[in-house]
């Protein structure tokens, strides 16, 4: 098969293209291709990377990859809900946990603890905002980080503490829940 050339991997229903003698996954849309999701953020040779840090790109991986970037926000067992959906093998949750944690150790995906339960994952890329937690509905929104300028800088002045605010959640009342109280 010449370099560049289209190549069908039936078993797997997916479509690569020989690029310096190794298969890289594609997308086929239409006439253009664009590459799969795990290509995300820059990043040009996923599997390279995971080599690089003793470790593989394996389907799993690759299926969690793509629910995260899918889901937006995830749970692991929403992660294992979503790949059931598309007709996968069962994946069991200490799977998706440790291809979570492969993930992030490449910089790739990216956790934030919106409650007192299991932490929910985001593609890295996606990590320019703070969440805030209604503790009376549970609703989680976004507000960008700039929000949180003047407090990051004022810790760095007051401990010498760079703070990421993109890993955290801030809890209080939405408006919904606190026009009611304003009222009385």
């Amino acid at each position: 098969m010449a370099p560049g050339q289209l190549r069908r991997r039936e078993a797997r229903g997916r479509h690569t293209r020989k690029v310096r003698g190794r298969h890289t996954p594609v997308v086929v849309t239409g006439i253009r291709l664009r590459r799969s999701p795990a290509y995300i953020g820059g990043v040009s040779d996923l599997g390279a990377r995971l080599r690089a840090a003793g470790r593989r790109l394996t389907p799993q991986r690759q299926l969690v990859l793509d629910a995260v970037e899918e889901l937006g926000h995830a749970t692991p067992e929403q992660i294992v809900d979503t790949v059931a959906a598309r007709g996968g093998a069962p994946m069991a949750l200490s799977t998706v946990y440790r291809s979570l944690e492969a993930l992030q150790d490449l910089g790739l995906v990216s956790h934030t603890h919106v409650d007192h339960r299991v932490p929910s994952y985001h593609l890295a890329s996606h990590a320019t905002h703070v969440h805030v937690v209604c503790r009376e509905c549970g609703s989680v929104g976004e507000a960008p980080t700039d929000v949180a300028k003047e407090f990051v800088e004022r810790l760095d002045r007051s401990l010498g503490f760079e703070a990421d605010v993109t890993h955290a959640a801030i809890h209080g009342l939405c408006r919904d829940c606190r026009s009611p109280r304003e009222e009385t």
